[in-house]
């Protein structure tokens, strides 16, 4: 089993920045297996929703609305990955959960709780 613990979130007027953490921690063939750690982002009533996610090899993948203003970063030797996000808007806001996966032939998916960013306008 694998263990997400998130850090960073909070209050920021729009045009101001916030960066998220995220750890792993857990048994070694568990965190061994991650090849894939991320974010995505939850708002009520809305479907969960892929903010960026990058590989052990380093190839990234960010959501259209967040291009050009969020950075993601990860750290596969220790197990982290962070989400530098700039020039905020309102529509930002939501609970970002972390992410882990394992993907093979198939995908083992850890979640993190979830961190709340509110941008106020």
């Amino acid at each position: 089993q694998v263990q997400l613990v998130e850090s960073g979130g909070g209050l920021v007027q729009a045009g101001g920045s916030l960066r998220l953490s995220c750890a792993a921690s857990g048994s070694s063939g568990s965190i061994f297996s991650i090849n894939v750690m991320g974010w995505y982002r939850q708002v009520p009533g809305k479907p969960r929703e892929l903010v960026a996610l990058m590989s052990s090899e380093g190839d990234t993948n960010y959501a259209d609305s967040v291009k050009g203003r969020f950075t993601i970063s990860a750290d596969y030797a220790k197990n982290t990955v962070a989400l530098q996000m700039s020039s905020l808007k309102p529509e930002d806001t939501a609970v970002y959960v972390c992410n882990a996966a394992a993907v093979g032939r198939g995908a083992i998916n850890y979640w993190g709780q979830g961190t709340q960013v509110t941008v106020s306008s």
